[in-house]
This record gives C-alpha cells, sequence and structure tokens, in this order.
C-alpha cells in the first residue's frame, strides 16, 4: 500500500537523499504499523515526539499498534524546545 511520510526538524536526516519538503512517498506492506514504518527508514524511536496520522495525534508508545491504511500521511517531529 503507498503512504506519504514527512519527518520534520532534525528527523529530515533519515528521508533519502533528494527527497523534497521532508516528505517521501512509500510503498509499505498492507497493515503496517506507525513502529515498522519508522523502522524501514532507521527512525530512533526515542527521537519521535509528536506523531500524526492524517492530521490525528497518535502517542508515541502506540506506534506498535496502529495499523496505516492505504493513502495514509504519517506526519513526525522530534522534542523541540524554546521560549
Amino acid at each position: 500500500m503507498n503512504i506519504t511520510l514527512k519527518l520534520y526538524a532534525s528527523l529530515g536526516a533519515f528521508l533519502p537523499p533528494g527527497s523534497a519538503r521532508n516528505t517521501i512517498e512509500l510503498d509499505v506492506a498492507e497493515g503496517a504499523s506507525i513502529g515498522e514504518v519508522l523502522a524501514l527508514q532507521n527512525v530512533p524511536r526515542g527521537n519521535c515526539h509528536l506523531i500524526l496520522v492524517n492530521g490525528i495525534f497518535t502517542p508515541p508508545v502506540s506506534a506498535d499498534g496502529k495499523a496505516l491504511s492505504e493513502g495514509d500521511t504519517l506526519a513526525v517531529w522530534p522534542p523541540v524546545a524554546g521560549g
């Protein structure tokens, strides 16, 4: 199935060279979990703080249990600080 993966800030380093706008299209196994997709891109799970699937928050601790569907957009941000 095809999904869109968006990795922001420092996580963008885990996208392949030539990725445009922090985004790639991926072909993954039917029912792949968020955790499986992140593992495919070698994204360290401890660096995944904010996870959205189609704009809806998914707690990072639930990543292995959340199956993705055809056409989903998975967006991930690392922890950020500011002030």
